[in-house]
This record gives C-alpha cells, sequence and structure tokens, in this order.
C-alpha cells in the first residue's frame, strides 16, 4: 500500500497475510534429534539452511565439537543449496524484470540460450545436494553430530567435470548481467552478516554488522527482536536499541583485516550510533560487503572484471552479487573436492544431557537463528527459529518509500512492476519473489 502525497510516497505498508504453521511450537516434547528433519520442511527451496542452522544449535546445546571432515562436508552440501537457490532466483525469478518480461517462460521465447544455461548451472547445484543429501528436496542424510553416510573420495570425483563447467558458465553469464541497465538507487545500509576467520560464511562465524556490532550466536537475541505490525501477520525484525555509542576512533575488524583498503572512505557508516530499533540488510549483499577480503581469488577477480566494488550499495545490483556468490560456491565445491579426505566416522556421537544451544548460519537469504532448549533425556523444551526474510522487511518497506518518491509520475501498472522488481532484489521466499504483487495506490 502506498501512499502518495505531494508527488512524494508519504508511507509505505508491505502487508503479508500468512497463517501460521507452528513449527516452534510442534517441535516442543520431539526429540532433539528430530529437529533437522523437521525445520527441513519450513522451505523446500533451501531446506539444508534450516537443517544446518538446527543440527548446529543442537549440538551447541549438547557441548559437542565435530570433526573437520565432516564440517567440510557441510560446507559442501550448503554450496548446493546457495548454487541452486541464487541460480533460480537470478535466472528464473528476477532476471525478467530486467529485460522486461513478465515471466521466465515469455524471456525464454528470445532468450532461450540464457534460460538453458542458467537452467544447467542451477542443475548442478542440486545434484550437489542431492549426492551428499539423498535427494534435492528435504535431504535425508544430515543428522545431529554429522551424516548418516559420508562418500569416498572416488564417488565426489564423479561431480568434478560437471562442476567445472557450471563454474566457467557461471562466470560467462555473470559477465553478460553486467552489462543490463541497473536503477541508479543507492542507500546507507546497516549490513548485518556472519564473518568467520578465514572463510567466506556458510555455517560458522560470529555475526558482525557494518555499525560495528561483533557477537557470538549466544548473543543474538540481545541485540534483535521480532515485533507485529498492525497491518501485517508476518513478523519484522529490528536492532534492539544500543545504550553505548560505538568508539568512533575503532574500526571494525572485518575492515581492519580487509586485504582492500582503497574503500575505506565509503566506510564512514561503520562508525555510528546504533539507532532506536533499526532496520537492518541480511543476505547476499550484507555478505559481500562485509566479506569481500574472504571471498576466493577467482570470485574476487569476476568482482573487478565486471566492474563491482567491494562496497556496493545498490540493491539492484545484488542480481550480480548473488551470480558471484554461484561462481564462489562452485570454485569453493571444487576446492573442498579436491582436498577431501574421508572421516573416520561420519558422525559424532549425541551424548545425553540438558542445555540450551543457539547457531546462525547464511541462508541463501540471509541468516538464519535457532536456539534450542533440551531436557535431560533429549526432548525439546522450547525452540526459536528467526528466517531471513522477517529480518529483511523492514529494510524492504524503507526501499520502497525512498524509491518510490522517484516513480510517482509512472502510471499504477508500471509503478506495480518497478515495486516487484524492489521487493525481489531481497528474494524474500518463493512466493513473494513471484509475479502477484497487488498494489494499491493512493494519491492526493
Amino acid at each position: 500500500h502506498v501512499s502518495i502525497r505531494d508527488g512524494k510516497a508519504s508511507n509505505v505498508e508491505l502487508r503479508i497475510f500468512e497463517p501460521p504453521r507452528f513449527f516452534e511450537a510442534l517441535m516442543r516434547g520431539r526429540s532433539c534429534l528430530e529437529a533437522p528433519d523437521i525445520t527441513s520442511r519450513i522451505c523446500g527451496i533451501c531446506p539444508v539452511a534450516y537443517q544446518m542452522s538446527a543440527v548446529h544449535a543442537v549440538e551447541d546445546a549438547l557441548g559437542m565439537t565435530i570433526e573437520e571432515p565432516v564440517r567440510l562436508l557441510r560446507r559442501l552440501l550448503y554450496c548446493g543449496e546457495w548454487i541452486e537457490s541464487n541460480a533460480l532466483h537470478v535466472f528464473m525469478l528476477h532476471l525478467p524484470d530486467f529485460l522486461g518480461y513478465q515471466s521466465a517462460i515469455d524471456m525464454a521465447k528470445d532468450h532461450g540460450e540464457l534460460v538453458r544455461k542458467g537452467l544447467e548451472i542451477k542443475k548442478y547445484g542440486n545434484e550437489i545436494v542431492q549426492f551428499l543429501g539423498g535427494r534435492e528436496i528435504h535431504p535425508i542424510n544430515v543428522r545431529v553430530g554429522g551424516f548418516y553416510r559420508a562418500p569416498t573420495r572416488r564417488e565426489l570425483s564423479k561431480l568434478v567435470d560437471s562442476l567445472k563447467w557450471a563454474r566457467d558458465a557461471t562466470i560467462e553469464t555473470t559477465q553478460a548481467l553486467a552489462k543490463l541497465e541497473f536503477p541508479n538507487c543507492e542507500r546507507d545500509y546497516l549490513f548485518v552478516a556472519l564473518r568467520h576467520p578465514t572463510d567466506y560464511p556458510f555455517n560458522e562465524g560470529r555475526l558482525v554488522s557494518s555499525g560495528g556490532l561483533d557477537i557470538s550466536a549466544r548473543e543474538y537475541e540481545q541485540h534483535f527482536e521480532e515485533i507485529h505490525v498492525p497491518y501485517s501477520t508476518a513478523l519484522q525484525s529490528r536492532m534492539k536499541p544500543h545504550d553505548v555509542p560505538l568508539d568512533e576512533n575503532a574500526e571494525p575488524h572485518w575492515l581492519r583485516d580487509q586485504s582492500d583498503r582503497a574503500n575505506r572512505s565509503e566506510q564512514d557508516h561503520a562508525k555510528k550510533w546504533i539507532a532506536d530499533g533499526e532496520s537492518y540488510f541480511v543476505g547476499p549483499m550484507a555478505r559481500y560487503n562485509l566479506n569481500y577480503d574472504r571471498l576466493s581469488p577467482l570470485a574476487q577477480q569476476l568482482a573487478r572484471d565486471i566492474g563491482l566494488p567491494p562496497v556496493c550499495k545498490n540493491p539492484y545490483k545484488s542480481l550480480l552479487i548473488r551470480s558471484i556468490e554461484v561462481a564462489y560456491a562452485y570454485d569453493e565445491a571444487l576446492r573442498i573436492i579436491e582436498a577431501y579426505e574421508p572421516p573416520a566416522r561420519p558422525a559424532t556421537p549425541v551424548p545425553q544431557r540438558a542445555g540450551e544451544g543457539c547457531a546462525i548460519t547464511e541462508a541463501p537469504r540471509g541468516i538464519l537463528y535457532h536456539r534450542y532448549r533440551i531436557a535431560e533425556d533429549g526432548s525439546i523444551l522450547d525452540a526459536r527459529i528467526i528466517p531471513p526474510t522477517s529480518q529483511n522487511q523492514s529494510t524492504i518497506e524503507q526501499d520502497l518509500r525512498e524509491f518510490v518518491s522517484a516513480w510517482t509520475d509512472l502510471d499504477d501498472e508500471a509503478l506495480r512492476w518497478r515495486c516487484e522488481q524492489t521487493v525481489r532484489n531481497y528474494d524474500p521466499c518463493i512466493s513473494c519473489s513471484t509475479h502477484f504483487l497487488k498494489l494499491t495506490v493512493d494519491r492526493q
């Protein structure tokens, strides 16, 4: 709902009406070992993200340590999900907006080769998930402690040729996508993402922000909260008020150890107060801006080749950043396979004890938080799950409010299309990403 007064957007409301599904409640009383399989049903597009957050949170509660080969297999599985999810968004959902088509089917009539190549890039991501997870949707090989079965080196090597082709194809298509026309829209966002000491973040790391935040997963609920807004049943997340100003002379560590410091002046927004109930931005753009130096050399070179700087504040260019992440995921998958040594055992034994654990992983759409409180008998007493979509909804509204003011001369149909494109920058979910937005415009 867009209210326009005197040629400016005075108010924008993203009204989402969805029935509750009670996943947090239905897990109470169930074994903590069931959490990965139950939560994977929350989303058919990114079930791995829910499984990974669940297993990490349960393992945190039970004080478990996972062997390095299993940790790497989890990264490989996450590579597959990032590839298939990001490729779906780029080629099927968002690219039609930039080329002026209502759908990928319409687009395929004129750009058939591009659509076919996009589908094949996605296909090999699905194959990774199927190979490690047992099937493409809602994998069945993931368990607390590791996997039910770990692959051999020979089995993994069968993926290599396909992954190399897909990596090269991703580089080629990303270079082509960089020639698209992107709306000239930028805002000064508060980016939030995981940051790992060595890796581009998938499963592990501390939560950092462009405002200087640096916390563990266990501190998440001290700094973030979900709230109801009166016009929507979907929760929205905010960063809680910060009662202590950040040290204006301190450099956040994610900037301090950046290898490329040429953009230091563009990072001034990193030294500021955190506003009361501030909206924040999670997902590929946040990961890229906070972890550019953690990308592989191949992915960094691809960004330079297409003219994308280490700091990007244009949300429409998230299309390019997702493509770079696909190239990175293929590159990372090949690195893991090349160095792979099968674990001594596919899963660490699970102790029986009471505890409370938290975890954050990077779903394709952004950070996904899980917390579980577990009884002595291993049953779940309480669960909390905060998905990426709720964390971005307030920022989506702010983008619409900011950008719509420049489009008020458009008719309602053209304005609806532009608003759809803006919402799809965030790939909020499979339903919100498709072409169905109902736009109500109140002009006075």
